[in-house]
This record gives C-alpha cells, structure tokens and sequence, in this order.
C-alpha cells in the first residue's frame, strides 16, 4: 500500500496543503492538538471496491477505529459521545463526536502515510457520509478566572443527574461575525453564566481553531465543550428568559455560524487531557 499522503477523501474536501506543511513542522514549532471530529453516518455502508456488505455506516467506522496506530504514535482518544440532539446548524445531521489529542500535528499528518492506518480507513470512507475535522487548542475560558468554591455542587442544583438523565456535554462550533466577537460574546457570557452556573454548568474545554483539517469549505473560529449535570439542567438554561434575552443581544450578534450539539458521552476526558497538558506547559 502506498505510503503517499491522502489528497482527497470522499466524505469531505480536505486541506491537502496544511497537512503537508504540518509534516514539514520541526518539533520546536510544534506541540500538542486536539482533534474534534464531527461524524455523520451513512445509512449503509458502501465500499469503493464494490464489496457486499450488511453493515451500517456506524458499524463501519467502529471497523475504522484506529486504535493501535494512536497509541503508538502517542495520542489519545479523549472523547466520543453520541449526538442525543442537534439545537442549532444546518444539515448535515451529526450522529458522533470524538476529539483526539495528538503529541503533535506533525504526528497527524504523518499518521496518514501509514500502512496500517490506511487499511483502517477504508472503513471510515465506507461509512461516513460528512465529517468536520478541526485542528484546535485550548483557550481561555470563564473558568480560568472562576474560585472552585463557587461552583454548585451537583447534588444542590435544581435539575441533578439522574440515572434515566446524567450528565451531558453541549458542543458549540463557531463561526464568528468579524470584529463582533470579543465584546459581545463577553457580554453574552457573563449574562449567561449568571444563570448557568447555579445549574451546574463546567467548562470542559474552550479551544480556537487553527484549522479545518476536513469540512465543506466553511471556516471556524472556536469549539467550546460545556458539561451539565443533565439534559434537563442544560434545557432549563436554554429557556430562562434572562439568557434568551442575552442570546438576542448579544450572541447572534457576534456569530455568523455555529452548530449546538447535546452529546451523551460514551468516553470523557476532555477537561483532564486539557489540565494534563497545562500542568505540562502544553
């Protein structure tokens, strides 16, 4: 099997050049990445040789997963989660998460050119109808600032995890108006956090994006990862009129495009891969 770079892939347009000049990185110029992947699948899975096949586009991507060629090259799977809804954002219909934590983004491209990856992705092609991949780090968010003490405990909040509704993580994917992003979101956050908060709202991760790895030619600015205690507690801040109100004034005043996405997670430990590389001085 050719070690070549992949240049086209059939569920998205890839960036061919941005990972051909991450393989060129030298390691001083390079570090720690978070890859988030959004996944929509395939009702059944079609196989570019022809091959029959029963299973689904999910099932196939669970072939895919390249589990072995990510610890060896050092990177860790920090989340997947299963999409319970989609809030806001056009098609296509988003089913999975994951978001991948790579040494290095020189390691992500040159985890392509491998010849057991490539055997592996067969599977993902067979099953993936879409994905966006963005390339992402961590940025500072409300909670940086934030005394633990202050947070509600989650055994106090009014809507507490259950076991028909534990906790979820709300992905935000941004796009944002230019230069209508920093003051009105701030606005907006701090409005927002006045009735999260009591409700149990964490921070995860905020990361900006450096780059769209795969997409459909649109471009993003931040993924944010919030978690709440449960669905219910994430919906009672979604409703509250003092929120809704400085959504109006402030939030889609300063975004141009996003997708809101309630996840169930399956694996999570997007906050402790964050911390582990902060306590690393990544």
């Amino acid at each position: 099997m050719s070690d070549a770079p992949l240049t086209t892939v059939p569920y998205g347009r890839l960036d061919a050049d941005m990972v051909a000049r991450w393989a060129a990185l030298a390691p001083e110029d390079d570090g720690p990445v978070w890859m988030v992947n959004l996944m929509s699948y395939r009702e059944r899975a079609a196989y570019a040789d022809g091959r029959e096949t029963d299973l689904t586009g999910r099932e196939a991507d669970d072939r895919y997963a390249p589990l072995e060629v990510l610890a060896d090259i050092g990177a860790e799977i920090v989340l997947v989660a299963d999409v319970e809804d989609q809030l806001l954002g056009p098609e296509p219909r988003w089913d999975r998460v994951a978001v991948v934590r790579y040494p290095s983004r020189r390691a992500f491209a040159e985890m392509a050119t491998r010849a057991d990856y490539r055997e592996r992705h067969v599977h993902k092609e067979a099953g993936m109808e879409a994905t966006i991949i963005t390339c992402a780090v961590p940025i500072g968010s409300p909670a940086d600032a934030m005394d633990p003490d202050a947070l509600v405990d989650w055994g106090e909040v009014p809507h507490p995890p259950t076991d028909e509704d534990g906790p979820v993580e709300v992905l935000h994917l941004i796009r944002f108006h230019p230069g209508r992003a920093d003051d009105e979101m701030v606005r907006y956050q701090d409005d927002a956090a006045l009735v999260a908060v009591p409700h149990g709202v964490r921070i995860a991760g905020w990361f900006g994006i450096e780059g769209t790895v795969i997409g459909d030619g649109r471009g993003w600015d931040q993924v944010r990862f919030n978690t709440f205690p449960s669905r219910e507690a994430f919906m009672a801040v979604v409703f509250d009129p003092q929120r809704l109100e400085a959504q109006r004034s402030h939030r889609e005043v300063a975004i141009a495009d996003t997708y809101t996405l309630v996840l169930r997670p399956v694996i999570d430990r997007l906050g402790a891969s964050v911390a582990e590389a902060r306590a690393d001085g990544g």
